[in-house]
């Protein structure tokens, strides 16, 4: 099996620890990604719903880098920080997927950064 290590400048960088996404087997898996700047790099959005777009757009950008889309989702896991912001994030996503949305699961965030609401993976069709 052939592995390709995905990187765009349009998304927020990942660590040296793992990369953006990694295409194999047909498949495109994209690590947990944060709501952060790709320029600066710094968290974008106060709100869980500002937090969920800039993740979204940071996965769209990620994914379209790997020759897939959003629409080719099929599953992903939402990482929160506090599970308060269920519904806000849940208001956000459903304007990315108002129709036939991937699987999805759910998280508790293990570690406390600072202003960090939410981190989101997914992994799409090739």
């Amino acid at each position: 099996m052939t592995r390709h290590i995905v990187f765009t400048s349009k998304a927020a960088k990942p660590p040296p620890t793992y990369s953006q996404a990694v295409k194999a087997a047909g498949l495109v898996f994209v690590s947990g990604t944060a709501p952060a700047d790709p320029v600066t790099g710094a968290l974008v959005g106060s709100t869980i719903q500002e937090q969920t777009r800039q993740c979204l757009s940071n996965i769209r950008a990620i994914l379209e880098e790997a020759g897939s889309s959003l629409d080719k989702i099929v599953s992903a896991t939402v990482v929160l920080a506090d599970e308060e912001d269920f519904a806000g994030m849940n208001e956000e996503w459903s304007r990315w997927f108002p129709t036939d949305p991937p699987a999805r699961q759910g998280a508790k965030l293990p570690v406390c950064v600072p202003g960090l609401k939410v981190s989101i993976a997914a992994i799409s069709e090739g």
